[in-house]
């Protein structure tokens, strides 16, 4: 497959787990330090399409998954990356496109993610006088 052809040679060893779920469907682990990077090499070099983030909170920590769709092919690839539930924190994408600015406060909001450097980190679905520090899809 030519599109994780490019991402090897570009990525090399930073892409932790490949899994391929179908012709169609593409998961990539990737380290939270190295989103930035992937996430601009597929969008700008690659011309993907970014289409949603996803998060959820895990036993293992608070897991986003960042979807990108390559339409001309129908190919939709997950860029997922794992962060501490102590202290889940990572690089808004937001400098990168612009898409990604409320489904970024959607899941600081919901799940209590840091988007480094978002332009603005405000409630979206929940009132202005939410508990801080009480987030809805969080485990109990």
């Amino acid at each position: 497959m030519k599109i994780i052809q490019k991402l090897e040679e570009k990525f090399d060893k930073k892409i932790i787990k490949y899994d391929k779920k179908s012709e169609r469907r593409i998961y990539l682990d990737i380290n939270p330090a190295d989103l930035t990077d992937f996430a601009q090499y597929i969008f700008r070099d690659m011309g993907a399409r970014f289409a949603i983030a996803s998060g959820v909170d895990t036993p293992k920590g608070i897991e986003i998954l960042y979807h990108f769709s390559f339409d001309s092919s129908g190919l939709v690839l997950s860029l997922r990356i794992l962060l501490d539930r102590n202290s889940p924190e990572v690089e808004s994408l937001t400098h990168i496109f612009k898409a990604a600015e409320w489904i970024e406060c959607e899941i600081n909001e919901l799940l209590g993610v840091n988007f480094r450097n978002h332009p603005d980190l405000r409630h979206l679905l929940l009132p202005d006088d939410w508990p801080k520090g009480n987030y809805p899809l969080r485990r109990k």
